[in-house]
């Protein structure tokens, strides 16, 4: 069968059978392995993960199978040969065939008759009577890929599907090319086709299960984000408006606060704010985080803030609570990080005891000026066995305005940056009237960004 353009270039002769016979036996010996590789697979069909890796094993398998026939049939002879008995069935998904336009010649492998699903003891169809074998909606296709081969020398290479009265509809891949006669006018065409239809189907297969993992993927993620969201909703306080601890006398405060989810693409993570009136007529402020996202940092979260809660009851200073807190992460399964703050007001006096776990410090406004507070010692809980945390106090004035936040609350900036971003707001905070209005001041500021992380912020104001 001719392999060249031009009637005046000689045919590329084929490779030695030595090379040829080095390439098959490394081909049967990668398919031996991929086989076993297969075998020794589960075959869980319940699992889309291992319907996935099973049908990319069948399709290697295939393309193997084709490589295999392919090379042999390089080395036996490149020229159509006769039949193959039936276990060299692999060779018969590779037929040939060339039309020549000056005799009306035309002549076809005995693989293209079985790929056709036609009687060997048959005329070989020509060019005009091939479509008649063709499913009716991709006839267009190869009379397309015909004319262009005959009429402007294109090379064919393209797929149709062909009714088989045996075994119904195949998939055949064609390609070939024009033979110029010495006047350079088209003087036959050659084309080599090839049944595709369980290659097609394997890789129909790896679609399909790569299709089905990923919408159980993004079904799971989105059963653990809604799970998420519901549990962190379940812990956090639920404040529809302003909150007073004590509700009334000198010192109150007046409380407020928000949590501002992360973008739509991003998972939940492990903030949390709180706000505890106490027995002994303190309050307990507290904001956290906790590494990692999905369910189980908010279920991490929500030991946390149990634990931040049931040790403030019994009357735990700042301090030594974070380092039951760090014991605690010390000893989970689970290894995390967390950082967190926390506050005991007193409101007879005003004053303020506190303590941090690499946690920003908070902000203080007042007069119209704002400034972070100087933190005590602390490292973040689950980072060193066996930490204590300092501790460090202030006295607060009627109208200071007390701003507690983990990071993330200003997209884009962490650290000393954020904090100075969230100073700026001073002068709002000093016209606010409720701690409720310094909370919609950050949030129009901040809250509408696009974040990758969630946040959270309290404000607390003492009033006269």
């Amino acid at each position: 069968m001719p392999s060249h353009l031009s009637a005046d270039r000689p045919a590329a002769q084929p490779p030695g059978r030595g090379p040829v016979d080095a390439l098959i036996s490394q081909t049967r010996r990668l398919k031996g392995e991929v086989d076993a590789a297969r075998r020794d697979s589960p075959a869980d069909a319940a699992d889309p993960r291992e319907r996935w890796r099973r049908a990319l094993y069948d399709l290697a398998l295939h393309q193997l199978d084709d490589l295999d026939g392919h090379l042999a049939q390089l080395r036996d002879d490149p020229l159509p040969v006769p039949a193959p008995a039936p276990h060299d069935a692999l060779l018969s998904r590779v037929g040939s065939a060339e039309w020549d336009l000056l005799t009306d010649e035309v002549r076809w492998s005995g693989e293209l008759y079985r790929i056709l699903g036609r009687d060997p003891a048959a005329a070989p169809l020509t060019l005009d009577e091939l479509p008649s074998l063709v499913f009716e909606e991709d006839r267009p296709r190869l009379t397309a890929m015909v004319t262009d081969c005959l009429v402007d020398a294109r090379p064919i290479d393209g797929e149709f599907r062909v009714v088989r009265p045996d075994d119904g509809v195949r998939t055949v891949h064609m390609m070939g090319e024009p033979v110029l006669g010495a006047d350079g006018s088209t003087a036959s065409m050659w084309a080599v086709l090839r049944d595709v239809s369980e290659l097609r189907r394997c890789r129909r297969a790896v679609s399909e299960t790569r299709d089905s993992l990923h919408h159980q993927r993004h079904a799971a993620a989105r059963t653990e984000h809604r799970l998420a969201v519901e549990l962190q909703e379940a812990v956090l306080p639920t404040w529809h408006g302003p909150l007073r601890f004590p509700q009334a006398g000198p010192g109150t405060l007046d409380l407020a606060a928000a949590h501002l989810p992360p973008s739509a693409h991003a998972r939940i993570g492990g903030d949390w704010y709180d706000a505890l009136e106490l027995s002994d007529g303190t309050t307990l402020l507290s904001v956290g985080d906790l590494t990692g996202h999905g369910v189980g940092a908010a279920s991490g979260m929500t030991m946390l803030l149990g634990a931040v809660r049931g040790m403030a009851m019994t009357g735990t200073a700042p301090g030594p609570l974070l380092a039951c807190l760090n014991r605690l992460l010390d000893t989970t399964a689970q290894p995390a990080l967390g950082s967190a703050v926390c506050l005991h007001y007193r409101p007879g006096t005003r004053s303020l005891l506190w303590a941090q776990a690499g946690h920003p410090a908070p902000l203080l406004f007042r007069g119209g000026t704002g400034r972070a507070l100087d933190a005590p010692d602390g490292v973040l809980l689950g980072a060193v066995s066996g930490a204590s945390y300092g501790q460090a106090e202030e006295t607060l004035d009627a109208g200071d305005v007390l701003l507690l936040h983990t990071d993330g609350l200003v997209p884009g900036h962490a650290g000393a940056t954020a904090a100075h971003r969230l100073l700026e707001l001073a002068p709002r905070f000093a016209a606010a009237r409720t701690a409720q209005d310094c909370v919609r001041a950050v949030t129009e500021e901040f809250g509408e960004r696009e974040r990758d992380d969630a946040a959270c912020v309290l404000v607390a104001r003492i009033t006269p």
